[in-house]
């Protein structure tokens, strides 16, 4: 059976925005499994603090996957599943294990910041296509994304 979708948006509005997010979710998912593996892998003597900053980090993120997966349905779209599927959606490259505690943060951050580039490139899309809840949704990762950075940033001692 097959239902309409009334929700002022046309199939091609929804299909745009819906395209976007699934790269949003694809480097949200990438940046999700290297801030876990991180978490679990840094090493040093900041460890406890650098440890406990990650996960704080991977937990947001992990609560932020199922927010945009379901947007993605609302909008009528199926949501990528898969590490083939997501690996072929995102930039973000595997994390290195080996790294030194630096190296992970200054590439975490790096990592937040392409993710928000593909961010706000979803969002000139839901903004052009009128759809105001990825909008909403959008600028709510944003945020976070920016935090995260920033949080690196300062954590690395840069400006």
């Amino acid at each position: 059976m097959t239902t309409t979708i009334d929700t002022g948006l046309t199939k091609t509005e929804r299909a745009d925005v819906a395209r976007e997010l699934t790269k949003v979710l694809a480097d949200s998912f990438a940046v999700y499994l290297k801030t876990h593996g991180y978490h679990w892998n840094v090493r040093g003597p900041e460890f406890y603090s650098l440890h406990n900053l990650l996960e704080e980090q991977y937990r947001e993120i992990w609560e932020a996957l199922d927010v945009i997966a379901e947007r993605i349905r609302a909008l009528g779209k199926f949501a990528p599943q898969g590490y083939a599927t997501f690996a072929n959606l995102t930039s973000i490259k595997d994390g290195d294990a080996e790294q030194d505690a630096p190296a992970m943060l200054k590439e975490l951050m790096k990592d937040h910041e392409t993710l928000i580039a593909t961010a706000r490139a979803a969002l000139k899309a839901a903004e052009g296509e009128g759809d105001d809840v990825s909008v909403d949704l959008l600028t709510a990762r944003l945020a976070e994304h920016e935090k995260a950075a920033w949080m690196l940033r300062a954590t690395l001692g840069a400006r």
